[in-house]
């Protein structure tokens, strides 16, 4: 399965650990790629294999990845539909946007303040370029700060999701392998 990132890796990880699947002894591998412009030197050792694929990446990435599968000889004209066919999925805007529509922003702010976190989200929140901005997208902010925060927030809001509530991309993906 590849993905962006790191952070969607360690979600999809999570997300199968809810499911009870150990996707090492299904034989299915995580790769975070490093960016979404690195997903046609990835489809160049994969695709000749004959290996099974999955992915998914940000909307703002989602033409990179079309052309990738394209290029690698998975389809041509790819839609966001031809995509999903092929087992590639894609966040609307990203994965931190996927989850905290899911989890709702309170719920996001209970386990930014259970982390500890509260005080620097409030400190985002009085930034001149924040200020007054929906609580969904300062959330979005927050978690795209402050290092590896995005990467420790992706396993803690998959854990904090009720399984009926699992983000549509991130389900699907999972489901593909």
């Amino acid at each position: 399965m590849l993905v962006e990132g790191t952070s969607d890796l360690v979600a999809l990880e999570a997300l199968a650990d809810m499911h009870g699947r150990n996707l090492e002894a299904e034989g299915v591998s995580l790769v975070a790629i490093g960016g979404a412009q690195a997903i046609g030197r990835f489809l160049d050792v994969f695709v000749p294999q004959g290996l099974k694929l999955a992915g998914l990446c940000d909307a703002a990435e989602e033409s990179e990845f079309q052309r990738g599968l394209e290029r690698a000889g998975l389809g041509s004209n790819l839609t966001r539909a031809g995509m999903e066919e092929l087992g590639f999925y894609v966040c609307v805007e990203d994965l931190e946007d996927e989850l905290i529509r899911a989890l709702g922003a309170a719920a996001v702010q209970e386990l930014v303040e259970a982390q500890g976190d509260l005080g620097s989200f409030h400190t985002l929140q009085k930034q001149p370029a924040w200020e007054g901005r929906p609580v969904e997208d300062q959330l979005r902010r927050f978690m795209g700060s402050g290092g590896s925060r995005k990467i420790r927030y992706a396993r803690l809001m998959v854990d904090a999701l009720d399984a009926s509530t699992v983000p549509r991309p991130l389900d699907r993906v999972l489901t593909q392998v």
